[in-house]
């Protein structure tokens, strides 16, 4: 015991940063109140919003799928966070597949056998997850063509990918506001975020628990800000139900297979393991700890498991955050018992139409300013990645090139997106998947030049 002891205090001087190794026991109030700190900085509710709105889905199967997604998300970060990768990593509802739900629904006839078709692949897709991390096929294919220099780049780019949605979507368009009042609103977070890590920093024992709470803070100010403007909008959680049964399977829902609709959500699985990939090095990076080969295989049949559960509750694929790495590093908490804590409220808030409906409340300006500050530290984490690494011409192109697409990708207009072959559709609709493959090829392709 005395020796684990040492073990971890010479961890815990190794990793100056954080203040809450991933190992560490954090008391039963802190791990809850850190955990809804999470949750309140992840918008789990947007995708199956986005995908109601796309497929035309009731106001009551629209609250069933959000509610669906958040037990799905809250299982799954407890499965990966204390079953198999056993790393600080929050699940939730991936953007990735939006494109192919939609087309799967649509070429399925819509309806219940729409639905019903992509629930079908997206099981089936989640099994092949599965027997890629058992087979262990996956971690090959990580360490022979993902070194330092390609893992920074990927990395980099998951940051850079983030920046524009939280600047565009979640600010300057965000719903219920003037775009002046979303950008005062933006920057009171952003500026209350920063203000408690520097009192953290500064103050290390007086201002610990400002930077251990100041995601949660800075929302919180947020949202007092936004109702002093006029803009918080609860007439929604005061209409939804304290408590209320997601959708059953077989009694709401049932599984169509489709060969072309299996075909195509593997596809998307593929391009979502690209990304998640991302996810996993920017953590390590945080936590400075690398990736083991058996934390890879445990992560992949995390993910799949994660999958394989959001289709069996009725919703979309699940996949770890990004965000979180930057919360981490933000807050210098990296428990695995706040992340359980985390996946415990989203079981919450998927039980609760109330809960659900007050963290879909805080406006999104609020959410975008501090969103956008974590986009901006993920990304700082991929240039530490690489700042050991010698850059020479052959490097420069690998770094640059995929820096390159993912703001192509992102600022590309949708109407060429979809006017192009739907498998390409699928690839450049995640411009995190599309950089990360290319920085693969480049670092395979381009000779070294000494």
């Amino acid at each position: 015991m005395e020796t684990q002891k040492n073990n971890l205090a010479n961890d815990k001087s190794n990793t100056t940063h954080l203040t809450v190794l991933p190992d560490e026991k954090v008391p039963f109030g802190q791990s809850v109140l850190l955990g809804l700190q999470h949750v309140m900085a992840m918008d789990v509710y947007v995708v199956p919003f986005l995908i109601a709105m796309l497929i035309g889905l009731q106001s009551g199967q629209s609250s069933a799928l959000i509610q669906s997604t958040f037990i799905a998300a809250g299982i799954a970060t407890i499965v990966q966070t204390h079953f198999c990768m056993k790393l600080p990593i929050a699940q939730g509802p991936s953007y990735v597949p939006l494109g192919a739900i939609v087309g799967i629904y649509a070429a399925s006839g819509s309806g219940e056998l729409g639905w019903s078709s992509v629930l079908g692949a997206s099981l089936i897709g989640a099994i092949f997850v599965i027997i890629l991390g058992y087979t262990g096929i996956f971690n090959k294919i990580v360490k022979t063509f993902i070194p330092p220099i390609v893992g920074g780049t990927i990395i980099f780019v998951v940051g850079l990918s983030l920046m524009p949605v939280g600047l565009s979507s979640n600010i300057f368009e965000g719903a219920g506001a003037t775009i002046n009042q979303n950008i005062y609103l933006a920057l009171i977070s952003a500026i209350v975020l920063i203000v408690c890590v520097m009192l953290g920093s500064v103050f290390r024992q007086k201002g610990r628990a400002f930077r251990i709470a100041s995601v949660i803070i800075a929302l919180l100010i947020g949202c007092i800000a936004a109702n002093l403007m006029g803009v918080l909008d609860l007439s929604a959680v005061g209409k939804a139900k304290w408590f209320s049964l997601p959708q059953i399977p077989f009694a709401d829902f049932g599984f169509t297979f489709n060969f072309s609709a299996i075909l195509t959500m593997i596809i998307i699985y593929i391009v979502l393991m690209a990304e998640t990939t991302g996810t996993w090095f920017a953590v390590s990076n945080v936590i400075e700890k690398p990736l083991t080969d058996k934390q890879i295989n445990r992560g992949v049949i995390g993910e799949g498991i994660g999958c394989f559960i959001a289709s069996l509750l009725g919703s979309t694929p699940v996949t770890g955050y990004s965000t979180n790495a930057g919360v981490i590093s933000i807050t210098g908490i990296a428990s695995r018992r706040v992340f359980i804590a985390a996946g415990a409220w989203f079981i919450l808030f998927g039980f609760s139409g109330k809960l659900a409906a007050l963290i879909s409340a805080i406006p999104s300006a609020v959410i975008g300013g501090v969103f956008v500050i974590v986009c901006g530290i993920i990304a700082i984490s991929g240039l530490q990645v690489m700042k050991n690494e010698r850059i020479g011409e052959k490097e420069m192109y690998v770094i640059a090139i995929p820096v390159i697409l993912t703001l192509a990708l992102t600022l590309l207009p949708k109407d060429f997106l979809y006017s192009l072959p739907t498998t390409v559709q699928y690839l450049f609709g995640s411009p995190v998947a599309t950089a990360a493959l290319a920085a693969i090829l480049l670092n395979k392709i381009l000779p070294n030049v000494k």
